[in-house]
This record gives structure tokens, C-alpha cells and sequence, in this order.
């Protein structure tokens, strides 16, 4: 199978919108790298579900998932739009099946909707969701992802359990990709998360962009998958890494100083593989030889300078073509 990779678009979650001051022309910077990506050879753009900053809450930009999910698919003409991943608790998984299947449409099947239990405990609190404990989140978790699964694919499903339950709900449309939205479910967790993922999901996104990490949880899955009867290639397999590609030969300080904004190339450095295309693509086909084969990048600074994204674009992607 050959490869996909995605990328991350600057929401401003992570403070990749400081050096912008207007929020429209931060809005705009944001969407003006979907279009960057939509134009090249990337199989979809990616934004995260959170409402503070990282990696300490400001008085900063943070734009909402689900609202710039659903115009970043009218957009763009081509690329998957996805989250990873959504936060179960903020939202009723009815609620979160039917916004899916809505955008789903409006993007004409070019949705990639993703979940998770989610994990950042001072937003929570902050917006007035309760904080479970652990236990209770993933079993919230469980139940959501078969509530999302059936209201895509029955008609009138019903559901009782500990934390939620639906008496028939009509969701119309359940959206236009067959047999329902494409269904990501992120997080490495082994009783819990990746059995969901061998029931339900069409893709899964664990490892954190190291490749012996990523082939245990694979190999985790792939159990999953051997018992309950599925097939365990038929679903997605993704990671994340977060990169700067450089051209050969280049200084790394002068060659990162446009996107690093304020932030010093050393805090560069310990986030992100600042690397050449070689570099860069020795990390991928690692991560490949692992048994990934969908990869989804962070490239720091993105919204004040394109040329790393077209870079990977260009000199990292036909590598794997």
C-alpha cells in the first residue's frame, strides 16, 4: 500500500498564531495553508479539538475544531479534512455523529472524523465539563464510539447504558461516504482504545512518531483484530511526527528563523525533527517499516512561512509514491 500523509494546519492551539494580530488574518493565514495543501500532493489537513493553549493556557488564539473543520472542507476542493482527535466529552456522541454526517456532506465525502477520551483536564474544568476519572472517561468513551457507529448506520438506534443513552434518533443525512464517514479513532491505550478500533474504526492513530513504540500498539491492534474477525489491513494505521525539513547543507538557525517567530531554535529542536529531506525520510520509512502506513505532520511556523510544507511536499512525499 502506498503511503498517505497528512498535515496539520496552524489553529492557533499549539501558539503557532502569535506573530499574527488580527484575528481574521490569522483565520485567513490558517486557511491559506489548506489551500497550500490542497494544491499538492498531501492526502489531507488536520486540526486539533481543544479550546486552550499549549503548553500553558493564554489569552491567545485558539479556533474552534468543528466550526474550521467544516468551512476548511469548502475551503479546499480535494484534501480529507480531519480532527485529531475530537474530545468525547465535549460534546453528546448523537450530537458529534450528526455534526459528522452533516460535514460530511458539505465536504462531498471528504470528511475524516476523528475521536478520542480526551485528556486536558484544565479546559474541561474551564468550560464547565466535568472531569471524570479515568475510568469513567474511557467507559464514557466506549459507549460514545458505538452510539456514533450505530447512528450512522441504523435508523432508529437505541442505546442504554451508564453515561448515555439515545431513543431512536433520526440523523439525516448519515452523511455521503459508504458505508459511513471515515472513522478515526486516536490513542494508543491497549484494553480499551484499540479494541474500539479493531470493532469500529476505519483508522487508527497511535506511537507518537517512534517507530518501536508504533510497532508494539500495531501489533497490540493486530491482536484486537485476529479476535473479533476483522481485517486487520483493511484498516488505517497512522502516526504523527512533527518536522522542519531544511535543504542540505543549510544553517538550522537561519534556515527555521522565519517560522520560529519568538520562539528559539532550541525549543525548535526539542519539539521537532529539524532535519534535510533525507533525514526526515529516514525517520518516515522507519515509522513505515513499523507497519505505518498513514502519516500525519506538524510543521512548526507554517502560518508565516510555507516553504518547509512545500518542501516535504515535494522532496519528501514522491519518495514513497
Amino acid at each position: 500500500m502506498t503511503p498517505r500523509f497528512g498535515v496539520f494546519v496552524p489553529q492557533g492551539w499549539r501558539m503557532d498564531l502569535v506573530e499574527i494580530a488580527d484575528p481574521i488574518e490569522q483565520y485567513e493565514a490558517m486557511t491559506a495553508v489548506a489551500k497550500a495543501a490542497d494544491a499538492g500532493p498531501w492526502d489531507s489537513i488536520w486540526v486539533y479539538d481543544h479550546f486552550h493553549t499549549v503548553p500553558e493556557p493564554t489569552h491567545n488564539t485558539t479556533f474552534e475544531c468543528w466550526t474550521i473543520t467544516s468551512t476548511l472542507v469548502r475551503d479546499t476542493q480535494r484534501v480529507h479534512v480531519g480532527q485529531m482527535v475530537g474530545c468525547n466529552g465535549y460534546r453528546h456522541p448523537a450530537l458529534f455523529a450528526k455534526m459528522a454526517s452533516t460535514v460530511d456532506v458539505a465536504s462531498h465525502g471528504r470528511l475524516y472524523a476523528g475521536i478520542g477520551a480526551g485528556w486536558y483536564e484544565h479546559e474541561w474544568k474551564a468550560y464547565g465539563y466535568p472531569w471524570p476519572e479515568l475510568k469513567d472517561r474511557m467507559g464514557a468513551f466506549r459507549e460514545a464510539v458505538e452510539i456514533i457507529y450505530r447512528m450512522w448506520t441504523e435508523d432508529e438506534p437505541v442505546f442504554h447504558g451508564k453515561y448515555y443513552s439515545i431513543d431512536k434518533p433520526i440523523n439525516e443525512p448519515k452523511g455521503v461516504r459508504k458505508p459511513h464517514p471515515s472513522f478515526w479513532i486516536g490513542g494508543g491505550g491497549e484494553k480499551v482504545t484499540l479494541k474500539l478500533v479493531a470493532q469500529y474504526g476505519n483508522a487508527a492513530n497511535f506511537g507518537g512518531g517512534d517507530p518501536e513504540a508504533f510497532k508494539h500498539k500495531a501489533s497490540v491492534l493486530r491482536a484486537h483484530c485476529e479476535k473479533l474477525g476483522r481485517d486487520y489491513t483493511e484498516i488505517i494505521k497512522s502516526t504523527s511526527i512533527n518536522v522542519f525539513p531544511i535543504p542540505a547543507g543549510a544553517d538550522p538557525e537561519k534556515a527555521t528563523a522565519k517560522a520560529r517567530g519568538r520562539m528559539s531554535f532550541e525549543q525548535l529542536a526539542k519539539s521537532s525533527i529539524v532535519g534535510t529531506p533525507d533525514e526526515i525520510a529516514a525517520r518516515v520509512e522507519a515509522l513505515l517499516e513499523a507497519g505505518s502506513d498513514y502519516i500525519i505532520t506538524y510543521i512548526p511556523g507554517v502560518a508565516y512561512d510555507h516553504e518547509p510544507l512545500h518542501r516535504f511536499a515535494e522532496e519528501i512525499i514522491p519518495r514513497f509514491s
